[in-house]
């Protein structure tokens, strides 16, 4: 099993900073990939970022230029630094992880809340 636990979350206001981690657990050694998603209120939970151990990195396009994702393998942690933050980007932000980039990935944490005002 692996347990996912985020934190980092915060109220923040525009324009501002936050650092997100996701600590792992467990079984890690199958954690190719692990990734962000954020859900708004009322609006499904979307993608925001994605690291493969390999080193390849995805972003949603809303964050691109503005939040890096990155992973320490020795630390089975990874975080996400969320630059010039809009209010846009208010959301439960949850850490996901799995074995595969384009599949299913089967494990979740419980989710850390970020709010930015305007």
């Amino acid at each position: 099993q692996v347990q996912l636990v985020e934190s980092g979350g915060d109220l923040v206001q525009a324009g501002g900073s936050l650092r997100l981690s996701c600590a792992a657990s467990g079984s890690t050694l199958s954690l190719n990939v692990i990734g962000w998603y954020r859900q708004a209120p009322g609006k499904q939970r979307d993608l925001v970022a994605l690291v493969g151990s390999g080193g390849g990195i995805n972003y949603a396009d809303s964050v691109k230029g503005r939040f890096t994702i990155s992973r320490d393998n020795a630390k089975n942690t990874v975080y996400l630094q969320m630059n010039s933050l809009k209010p846009e980007d208010t959301g439960v932000y949850y850490c996901n992880a799995g074995s595969t980039w384009y599949g299913r990935r089967p494990y979740w944490g419980q989710g850390t809340q970020v709010t930015v005002s305007s």
